[in-house]
């Protein structure tokens, strides 16, 4: 895990820039009434390949993570199920399943807004990425747009107990 200490002036621009990406497809997955997570996942020279938001009530699919979802378009428009030069950008830590296919799609970087004291399966709960059912060796970048996206989600769930 790098510390926000560990990263050069324009690379932490960089992950502040896509987080706020994230953040706005996050507005969208609350807007379905989804939790509100987005992602997007860049190439190595800064491109965004694709975005996606949570939309598991949207879809009624139990899958449809925003993590998973980019992760599946990303393959099919890099047509290579290795995204090993890639950047993810969440704005939740994510779940074992998010988790399981990032190592599975062998992502280069990861980087996320909020740690999830429920479910976040990168070094929260449980820390797939540096286990033994892990293969593959994921940088980790923790802590970005951090108070909005801790924000974002409080407010989401406070609107949903009130309703």
């Amino acid at each position: 895990m790098r510390s926000l200490f560990d990263l050069d002036y324009q690379t932490y621009l960089n992950h502040q820039y896509w987080l706020e990406k994230c953040i706005k497809l996050a507005q969208t997955a609350a807007e379905w009434g989804d939790v509100p997570v987005g992602a997007v996942i860049v190439d190595r020279n800064g491109n965004l390949i694709t975005e996606a938001a949570n939309c598991k009530e949207k879809n009624q699919d139990p899958t449809a993570h925003a993590e998973i979802i980019a992760i599946r378009a990303a393959s099919q428009i890099q047509q290579n199920w290795h995204l090993n030069n890639c950047t993810l950008y969440v704005t939740l830590e994510p779940c074992p399943m998010c988790a399981g296919a990032i190592i599975q799609a062998r992502i280069g970087t990861l980087v996320y807004g909020l740690d999830d004291p429920k479910t976040g399966a990168i070094r929260t709960v449980v820390n797939f990425p540096d286990s033994s059912c892990s293969y593959h060796r994921l940088r980790v970048i923790a802590g970005i747009r951090e108070l909005e996206c801790r924000q974002q989600l409080q407010n989401w769930f406070a609107l949903k107990r009130n309703t």
